[in-house]
């Protein structure tokens, strides 16, 4: 525990300066974070990083989170890169005379748009006009405080069991009590900067994070229980991997985005 303390002190001070920060440093966190997230989902499902159908990958991730608005160029529409993404992993079945299979070809695929799109989304948050650093922490604040109330709340109150299958330790009075403190922080968030958002907004906005973050912290620990591991990597003492970490981050995001509470 304290190795795990001392970790996520000084990790998670470090991304909150380089989230205050904003502009190129933060950008260029996320991208590190993608593409190591995505390392550890190669890795995890038994293929080689250097492999053409895992670059395949990693070129998919990069087009996703790149900052191409700021260097003045129109992003490639997410259609197009999904399918010619489907294309190029499709056409590796082929190259390699089913070597690599359509199986391997569509967990490839299928991880690119779960890192990529989930990053991306984190760092088109911040590059919102006037309300990018709000938006952010809000989004971040919710979600760190779902973890921390179903954790405490867990601990103290836990009895009902909420998916043992999947992750034993979780329960229904922690579910709840990530989305009550979930929800304070938003409304505690909007009464300190009511330009940032309307109370509305913000109330679906902290019920969305505690839900879905909590959904995503399922969705990894489903995978890495029908791979056998218990962590995604070790980059973070006491933490895991980056995915271990980012879990809830890379659902919710893209999420917020998609229900259009956030601005554009």
């Amino acid at each position: 525990m304290k190795q795990r303390i001392v970790t996520g002190l000084l990790a998670g001070g470090l991304f909150i300066a380089l989230a205050a920060a904003g502009g190129w440093m933060y950008t260029l966190l996320l991208i590190a974070l993608a593409l190591i997230g995505y390392a550890e989902y190669v890795r995890m499902n038994g293929e080689k990083w250097h492999h053409p159908l895992s670059l395949i990958g990693f070129a998919g991730v990069l087009i996703f989170v790149l900052p191409w608005s700021s260097w003045g160029v129109t992003p490639p529409a997410d259609a197009a890169v999904v399918w010619l993404l489907l294309l190029a992993v499709l056409a590796m079945t082929v190259i390699t005379k089913n070597n690599k299979t359509i199986d391997s070809a569509a967990l490839m695929l299928l991880g690119a748009l779960y890192v990529g799109y989930g990053f991306s989304a984190m760092i088109q948050v911040r590059g919102i006009e006037d309300h990018g650093l709000f938006l952010t922490f809000l989004c971040f604040g919710c979600i760190w405080a779902s973890d921390i109330g179903a954790y405490f709340t867990g601990r103290a109150f836990g009895k009902h069991k909420l998916w043992p299958s999947i992750s034993p330790n979780k329960t229904v009075e922690g579910a709840l009590g990530g989305i009550a403190l979930s929800l304070v922080v938003a409304l505690v968030s909007t009464a300190i900067y009511p330009d940032g958002i309307s109370i509305h907004s913000a109330i679906w906005i902290g019920l969305i994070a505690a839900v879905a973050g909590q959904f995503g912290d399922l969705i990894q620990s489903a995978y890495k229980r029908v791979r056998n591991i218990k962590d995604t990597g070790r980059i973070l003492p006491g933490h895991g991997g980056i995915l271990d970490r980012c879990d809830s981050w890379i659902i919710v995001f893209p999420l917020l985005h998609l229900t259009g509470l956030l601005p554009n």
